[in-house]
């Protein structure tokens, strides 16, 4: 198997522990991003949790943001975890004028699991098409998705409510897998990044 180079997202958040997980998976190189020439040298992305305000702010003040948009449309696979799946949503619910991505056609809850204080952990499954996936999920100030179009795939829920999903070449999470030991949820986003780069251009 061909090495692959993952950025992850590096302006805020918990970046650091994305890298140390990555940095588990055999054959994938992983590297911080914080410009549009650091996004050139890279076969995927990671958004990490954060604050997700924070964030986009920063992501267009740097012009970063219109290059992710670019590269998610020629199918550079991207992977949101909490913040990072809001980012990547095509609304937030109770913040309409909230700016994001755009890229994910799903509307997302903030903070719908409570506040820093309600945090907690549970087992979850991930389904995926070769074989479910179990995982610890660790939620923090969480999201959900509230809604969803016809074209993003529900990968697992929580209470009935939606906590993981893909669309075409992009995955978010509202839980933080790289905050366990289990490396299967960034595995799988690396098995999607070592196909996309498979893929003709």
């Amino acid at each position: 198997m061909a090495a692959i180079n993952i950025g992850v997202l590096a302006l805020q958040g918990d970046f650091h522990a994305h890298i140390l997980m990555l940095g588990t998976l055999q054959d994938v190189h992983a590297r911080e991003v914080r410009t549009a020439t650091d996004l050139t040298e890279v076969d995927g992305l990671v958004l990490p949790g954060g604050e997700s305000t924070t964030i986009i702010k920063l992501l267009k003040r740097s012009g970063l943001d219109k290059a992710i948009i670019m590269r998610a449309e020629e199918h550079m696979p991207i992977y949101g975890t909490c913040a990072g799946l809001i980012l990547l949503a095509a609304r937030v619910s109770e913040r309409p004028d909230q700016p994001t991505l755009n890229l994910m056609d799903i509307t997302v809850a903030r903070n719908a699991f409570g506040r820093q204080i309600d945090s907690f952990e549970t087992d979850l499954v991930v389904t995926s098409a070769d074989a479910d996936i179990p995982v610890r999920g660790v939620f923090i100030r969480a999201p959900f998705v509230a809604e969803h179009g016809n074209s993003v795939e529900v990968l697992s829920t929580y209470r009935d409510r939606v906590v993981a999903v893909k669309q075409s070449n992009l995955l978010g999470t509202a839980f933080h897998p790289e905050l366990t030991n289990n490396n299967l949820i960034h595995r799988y986003f690396a098995d999607m990044v070592q196909r996309s780069t498979k893929q003709p251009r």
